[in-house]
């Protein structure tokens, strides 16, 4: 039977402590598999302790192993793509370096991807560690940007997943810059399947997601697979207009039939701004959201730049 070729791809920022124990954890699972070669990917997204050193004395051991540092932080998404790019094997898994997601799950993932799967990916069933409003707060996520999408995109699963060469070949051709993986491996479709595991606590460090980062993850993966936030800006104006015809019919019946109850005052009129105000600024937002990705698609820039490349003996 013909080796089939694994690659890890491993996105990392300020990971140091956590690089020795993955490849550790890592190594122990490959054992337990024949017939299969396997690549790890290092991705340094603008790390500024050591990590970048550890991964160069890691690949310098191990053959098999290969860094790749950005020149900056570009963003978790855009670190996966650059793993994705140089990854060569005949199935990718992508992984976080946190230990959250654990690699004792792989042997799972080719197993199902074996029985013909071209995606398999890793669905939490338990989140260890995690605050009671991050659960939540993911939980909104999920259920609005499905109810907003016409893509589906599955409950509880993060970017901890096996995909096979031809799917990945299909995400690599896709030009967008404003990036949200999980969204595209549902657009580009293929037999898809779970994995449920217990995601554990960090093995160490912080998390590299405070929540005004979870904000803007939510609105790139909104804007990048639905159109009805504009829709939905359209039907609040429809509506403001709605109520303001609504608020000067009730003033010309007050002048006509009650003049002695009317009483001119500053209430209403600020009632009236702040709430066309308010539909104006939401309105503008959305579009200004949406014109803000279009003109960073339009400049065409490379999605992230190789600083520097380790790999091998």
């Amino acid at each position: 039977m013909q080796e089939k070729k694994i690659s890890i791809v491993i996105p990392l920022l300020n990971e140091q402590d956590n690089l020795e124990e993955i490849i550790f954890r890592l190594k122990s699972q490959f054992q337990k598999l024949n017939n299969f070669t396997f690549e790890i990917i290092f991705i340094d997204d603008g790390s500024t302790d050591n990590s970048w050193k550890i991964v160069e004395k890691i690949s310098s051991e191990n053959d098999n192993i290969f860094g790749f540092k950005l020149s900056r932080n570009f963003g978790h998404q855009l670190a996966i793509t650059a793993g994705l790019e140089k990854s060569s094997g005949d199935a990718i898994i992508i992984m976080d370096a946190d230990l959250q997601d654990p690699p004792e799950v792989i042997l799972q993932m080719i197993e199902k991807w074996q029985k013909g799967f071209k995606v398999v990916y890793g669905k939490r069933k338990m989140r260890k560690g995690e605050s009671r409003f991050k659960i939540w707060t993911a939980a909104v996520f999920y259920k609005l940007i499905n109810r907003l999408s016409d893509t589906p995109i599955p409950l509880d699963a993060g970017d901890f997943r096996l995909m096979d060469r031809q799917v990945v070949n299909e995400l690599l051709r896709l030009p967008e810059r404003n990036r949200f993986v999980r969204g595209l491996v549902s657009w580009v479709g293929f037999k898809q399947t779970t994995v449920e595991y217990i995601r554990e606590e960090r093995f160490s460090g912080k998390t590299k997601y405070p929540l005004s980062r979870m904000i803007s993850f939510a609105l790139d993966g909104i804007t990048a697979f639905s159109k009805k936030p504009l829709q939905i800006a359209m039907k609040l104006g429809i509506f403001s207009i709605f109520i303001g015809l609504v608020m000067v019919i009730y003033v010309l019946i007050s002048k006509i039939y009650y003049p002695e109850t009317t009483i001119s005052g500053w209430a209403s009129m600020l009632i009236t701004v702040v709430f066309f105000g308010g539909v104006q600024l939401l309105t503008l937002g959305i579009i200004g959201e949406y014109l803000g990705r279009i003109y960073d698609e339009s400049k065409k820039r490379p999605l992230f730049i190789i600083e520097k490349e380790t790999g091998g003996k």
